[in-house]
This record gives structure tokens, sequence and C-alpha cells, in this order.
């Protein structure tokens, strides 16, 4: 059987919003809406909390995630990457439980807005595609999109990103390409490439889960907060919860 760990990392130092990950949105610690999706999913033999953070932690077991152990403060820092907290939870998994998945899907707390068909949908892909990693992306809209990015010069001039000037930009929507940028909700691989040295959550082959944009709410600054509620309010009375 093929094994599955989900990896929820919640720092209990956010700095853009205080104390975020268990700030109440819509009712519920934010932190429990990524346990929940995760659960309701069924696709994970464990869903596992990685904080250093007790308050967190009880949460986190409050609503159904395994809080085994206290993550070290050295990899709690603001500038600690993501690759190396995820191999710390599979060391110990392995250390201390005798147990190693074949797969690993890290979701952020940060994105409310995934819902279980995606973990779904984006582990049967890593499960069955042979990729080595999973990533979920969203179309960016056509006006951020590269062709439309400008240059403004000091005189108030402005050539595209690339410097083409303006009368050989495209300008109709219809007529640019699409282009797509990670949204934060999954990132996913073979727990392989996480314990190597470095560690990293990108292997060689490099699959895009695409995802609708609606779904994507970062919460990043304090004004995100009402609207990403209202958001996924409304995501929640389409699926007639």
């Amino acid at each position: 059987m093929v094994k599955m760990v989900t990896v929820i990392p919640a720092r209990g130092n956010s700095k853009g919003i205080l104390r975020k990950n268990i700030r109440q949105f819509l009712g519920k610690p934010l932190v429990a809406w990524t346990i929940e999706a995760a659960r309701e999913s069924a696709v994970f033999d464990r869903v596992i909390v990685s904080t250093e953070d007790e308050e967190i932690a009880q949460i986190g077991r409050a609503f159904g995630a395994e809080v085994p152990y206290l993550r070290p403060r050295e990899l709690s820092e603001d500038t600690t990457p993501t690759a190396p907290v995820v191999r710390h939870t599979l060391e110990w998994l392995r250390n201390y439980d005798r147990w190693s998945p074949d797969f690993v899907m890290v979701l952020e707390p940060t994105s409310p807005g995934r819902r279980p068909f995606h973990l779904r949908e984006a582990a049967n892909v890593l499960q069955r595609s042979g990729a080595d990693s999973v990533a979920s992306v969203s179309e960016v809209p056509h006006h951020y999109a590269p062709s439309k990015v400008l240059k403004v010069q000091s005189d108030g001039t402005f050539r595209g990103f690339d410097e083409t000037h303006p009368r050989d930009m495209i300008h109709r929507r219809q007529d640019l390409p699409k282009y797509y940028s990670l949204n934060g909700l999954i990132f996913s691989c073979k727990t392989e490439w996480v314990l190597m040295d470095p560690p990293t959550l990108w292997g060689e082959k490099v699959l895009a889960y695409l995802v609708d944009p609606k779904y994507t709410l970062d919460l990043d600054r304090p004004e995100d907060w009402a609207p990403a509620e209202t958001r996924l309010q409304q995501i929640l009375l389409e699926e007639g919860q």
C-alpha cells in the first residue's frame, strides 16, 4: 500500500499577522481549516502539525491532527525554509515510529480556501503520474501577464518589461498566452527528495495541478482577513455548507 503523510507547518511567531495560525477565521482557528480539509480528503495515512508552539499543538490535537513533538526553535525562525521542517518530521517518524511514507504533501495553514477534493486530485496526480513533485498553480489574470508588465522610465515614457515598444505589445486579452503562478495551496513530492542533502520539495519532474483562482485566499496582511472570510463563505454556500 502506498503511504502518504501531510505536514502542516504552523509557527507561533508569525510576523505579518500576529498569532495568525490560531486567529479565528469564520469561527474556528485558522489552522483548523487545513487540518479538517486534510482529514476529510481521506488520502493521508497521517496528518501532522509541525509547530514549536504549545497552544498551536493543543489546537492541532483538538481538531484531529497528530502533534507528536514540538519543533526545535532553530527550525522555527522567520528565515527557516520549508524543506528542512518537513525533513525533520520525516526523520522523526522514521526514528521514533519506525514509519516512512512514500509521499509527503505540505499544506500551509494560510491557504484556508483549499477543499478536500483538491487534496484528493493532487494526491492522485502525484501517485499515478510518475512525477517527483506536484504543486498547485492558478492562472494569472490577463492584466498581470508578463506581456502586460511595463517599465516606466524617468521621463514618463514606458516600455514592456523586455523593452518592447507599446505598439508591438499584445493588447487584446484574447491574443495573450496563458500564464500561471504557484498559489501556495499544495506542495507535494516523493519523500526521497526531502531526505536528500540538502532537502528539497522539488524533484526533477514537477507537474502543475491547476486550481481555480477563487480558492486562493492569501492571508499575509491584516487587511486580507475580512475579504478572505467573505470569499470562503461564498465557496461554502456554493457547496451547500
